[in-house]
Formats: C-alpha cells, sequence, structure tokens
C-alpha cells in the first residue's frame, strides 16, 4: 500500500497539523500491517468493510479507547476518500461501519455530607469568605449555571414569593424557589453591599462591579477545596450535586427539570442513572446476601 500521497496531501494541499498528520500515519500504519499479518493483504484495492471491522474487534479486545478508535476510523475515512478522489478505488470500505459507543460520561457530583460541609464555611468574620460561602451555597441550593449566576441582580430577588428571577439559555425566565433561611441570608448580603440600586449585581466586587467569570470560577473552585479532594471543582459540579441530590431525596424528576431549566426531559434523565449507581452501591454494601461467598 501505498499511502505517500496521501500524508503529503495532508501537509501540503490540506495543511494539517503536524500532530494530526503523525497520528494518521501511525493509525494507517498499525491498519496495513493487521491487513498484513491477518489477511495477507498488500493492496488499498482488496480491503472491505469486513476487514476494517475484523480491526475494529481486535482494537476492542486490546482495550483500546473508544476515543482512539473514533480517531483510527476518522484516518482511515480520510485515506480512503483521498484514494477515491484520484480514481484509485471506487468505494470507501470504511463509510458505514459502525463506531463503538463511547460510554456516557456521568457528571461528577459532591457527596450529600460535603454538601452539608459547604454551611460550614460561612463561618467566619472576613466579609469575603462569607460572600463566597454564599455564592457557593445559593449554587448548590438552586442549581443554576455559572452564566445565569453572573445575571443576577438586586432587583431578581423576590422576598415576598422567595424565589429568585433567572434568566437562562435563550433568554428564556424562570423562577427558582429559595428557603426562609437562604432568603435571610440574601437580604443580609444585599444590605452589605457597596452597590445597593436595583440594578446592582448580586455579587460584587469591591468597587460594586459585576464578578467576571474566571472570578466566580475561581472562587468556587477555591471554596470547593476546603471540603473534597476530588479533581474537577466548578459551579457545574454544585449543579449536578444539587439535582442530583434533590432526586435522591424523593424530588419529582420534572420539577427538577423545570428548576434546571433543561429544554427537555431527556437532559434531566442522567441524574437518574446517577441515583441508580448509588441505590446500587447501598444494594451491594447492605443486602444480607451481597457479600456470602457459595457454598461448596
Amino acid at each position: 500500500m501505498n499511502t505517500t500521497p496521501f500524508f503529503e496531501y495532508l501537509s501540503s494541499e490540506k495543511r494539517s497539523s503536524v500532530h494530526t498528520v503523525s497520528a494518521y500515519r501511525s493509525d494507517i500504519g498499525q491498519f496495513e500491517d493487521f491487513m498484513h499479518v491477518q489477511f495477507e493483504i498488500t493492496s488499498e484495492l482488496s480491503i472491505n468493510s469486513t476487514h476494517i471491522r475484523s480491526w475494529i474487534s481486535e482494537l476492542m479486545i486490546q482495550e483500546i479507547s473508544e476515543r482512539s478508535i473514533h480517531r483510527k476510523l476518522s484516518a482511515l475515512n480520510a485515506w480512503f476518500r483521498f484514494l477515491m478522489k484520484r480514481k484509485e478505488i471506487q468505494m470507501n470500505p470504511a463509510k458505514g461501519v459502525t463506531k463503538p459507543k463511547r460510554p456516557t460520561r456521568l457528571p461528577e457530583t459532591l457527596q450529600e455530607q460535603q454538601g452539608e460541609d459547604l454551611y460550614r464555611l460561612q463561618d467566619t468574620d472576613n466579609a469575603i469568605e462569607k460572600a463566597n460561602a454564599l455564592l457557593i451555597q445559593l449554587f448548590y441550593e438552586t442549581g443554576i449555571r455559572l452564566s445565569e449566576m453572573m445575571g443576577l441582580r438586586h432587583r431578581d430577588i423576590d422576598f415576598g414569593m422567595g424565589q429568585i428571577k433567572v434568566l437562562g439559555k435563550r433568554n428564556k425566565v424562570r423562577y427558582v424557589p429559595v428557603n426562609d433561611e437562604m432568603m435571610s441570608k440574601l437580604k443580609q448580603h444585599m444590605n452589605e453591599s457597596r452597590n445597593k440600586f436595583v440594578d446592582a449585581p448580586l455579587f460584587q466586587n469591591e468597587k460594586g462591579n459585576p464578578l467576571s467569570r474566571s472570578s466566580l470560577y475561581r472562587r468556587v473552585k477555591s471554596s470547593l477545596t476546603l471540603i473534597t479532594t476530588q479533581k474537577k471543582k466548578s459551579p457545574h459540579v454544585l449543579r449536578h450535586s444539587f439535582a442530583t441530590h434533590m432526586l435522591n431525596n424523593g424530588a419529582d424528576l420534572n420539577h427538577i427539570k423545570e428548576i434546571l431549566g433543561h429544554a427537555n426531559l431527556a437532559a434531566t434523565q442522567v441524574y437518574t442513572h446517577l441515583s441508580t449507581d448509588r441505590l446500587k452501591r447501598i444494594h451491594a454494601h447492605l443486602h444480607p446476601r451481597e457479600n456470602k461467598s457459595p457454598k461448596n
């Protein structure tokens, strides 16, 4: 198999990066070796989709990640398309070959005890640390997004109704309920704010201006570092924790969907997987027959 023209094409005409060319060269080289060893094939004219599926199966047996297999298939597709363009083959044997499904990544969450630990952060006389504690608790109690937190103004806090007005994706407005304790904290926070106008940002810097996205993110990460050693520490972890802990404690999935501002229920259903995993762990730990060895 002569792949040299293809790599020259990638470099000169497609102007692909050195990294891409190197990765494709490695991937196609591995495929060529497999074709030669397993099927004694040395010409691209003899390759069909069955050969490619066989290679994928071998990669999966070797426990190559789905991400890497997807890239290798992309390399083959690009090569065969090039050969078709040059009319060296009539059809692309990689076309229609099913890629292995990537495993669903479940969102990271805090443990419920760590959610309780968030409230220890308010035990401080430092004004900035107290504001940070309120910030992280509000994320956890409402499940709102970082961008939505940035948009909150004093006027959005409805003390009479016990709710906050949130401007979500596609400028869709929703109202999120807030408990009396949080409302009391928000009132005190707003009274102590430098900028007290109704249009003032809920969370401000020392000049009374809105906190930047990066500043809000850093404050959340810094606070979470005090209660968890998990790698991911972000506002979205708090959003996921809110939804998961609500579901674990009996909340209706549709209710969680409305609070989170999801457009459809499918986006919210990922939390049922987290809840199921929790039930499995509890079952494995507590069921009297789980840890019994079979009798001989």
